[in-house]
């Protein structure tokens, strides 16, 4: 459900009029440094007025950062291998797939084995529509835990989104969980980092921090390789130069791009940043003519 239908439903349930509901709503984002979108703010809002949502489904599109008990529905479009974690002493399985519906599309990770199990059984393949109940949304991503209930479902998608749909805004107006497409200049560069592959033993992967600035706001942002590579001009082998790589991001310090990617929280710094994973040329034509359309 989109925010104004939400910040409605709230209202309706609760009898409290419109304007209070979304003062409360701007409260709970003030109050966690904005930190979280409108709509994941709403949900608290909800929650805490005693609302609840917890029998009604939402399209993909409409999943917020701080959802709890989301319910969806989605065929999945594509499954990654099953992982062995061992962390903290705490040891484990946890898969990730994608899902899609006519709006957008959104990555399920599975933490209990109970459900793992039917991925590794074949029981929930690719192409199957599932349908998934109390689902906590984190990071643009759904979690289900032991709580929540993942199962086949016979109801049909037609024109499945295989991408997550990225709304194009400013960077001031970003939360965690949210997916942009954003115009920024890139101000400022740091060393790129070289790190050995957790998909592939032997192989090393390669990340670029880099800060963006769109007028409205200032944010790190991290590239991976091919991300990298669509920043600047570098071949194979010169991404894994740091002297090489390093002077070619150089050449593109003052310029504009579009960059689009998902907003997160960074667990060390608790900030908000984007993971980038399509950066773009200006089509400056193409920004006229939105503008001649405005007028």
């Amino acid at each position: 459900m989109i925010y104004e239908k939400l910040v409605e439903k709230i209202s309706k349930s609760s009898g409290l009029e419109l304007e209070e509901i979304e003062k409360k709503i701007e409260a709970k984002r003030s109050k966690l440094s904005g930190l979280i979108s409108l709509e994941g703010a709403a949900q608290i809002v909800a929650a805490e007025l005693g609302i609840s949502f917890d029998n009604e489904k939402v399209k993909l599109s409409e999943l917020a950062d701080g959802m709890k008990r989301a319910n969806v529905l989605g065929k999945i479009t594509k499954i990654f291998p099953v992982r062995e974690f061992n962390k903290n002493g705490r040891e484990g399985k946890v898969v990730n797939f994608f899902i899609g519906d006519e709006t957008s599309s959104a990555r399920i990770v599975l933490w209990d084995s109970n459900h793992i199990s039917l991925i590794e059984n074949s029981e929930l393949k690719e192409g199957d529509v599932v349908e998934i109940s109390n689902g906590n949304v984190r990071n643009a991503e759904v979690h289900l835990s032991g709580f929540s209930d993942i199962k086949k479902s016979k109801e049909l998608i037609e024109n499945v989104k295989t991408e997550r749909v990225m709304l194009e805004g400013n960077l001031k107006d970003a939360s965690a969980g949210s997916s942009m497409k954003v115009r920024a200049v890139i101000v400022q560069a740091f060393e790129p980092r070289y790190f050995e592959s957790k998909k592939v033993e032997g192989e090393k992967g390669v990340l670029l921090n880099i800060v963006l600035d769109d007028g409205t706001e200032t944010m790190r942002t991290v590239l991976f390789g091919d991300s990298i590579k669509k920043l600047v001009d570098v071949s194979d082998e010169d991404l894994f130069s740091a002297e090489k790589l390093g002077a070619k991001v150089k050449e593109v310090l003052g310029e504009e791009r579009m960059f689009s990617g998902n907003m997160r929280i960074n667990s060390f710094t608790s900030n908000l940043e984007m993971t980038a994973n399509g950066v773009e040329e200006v089509n400056f034509e193409s920004l006229v003519k939105e503008l001649e359309a405005k007028v």
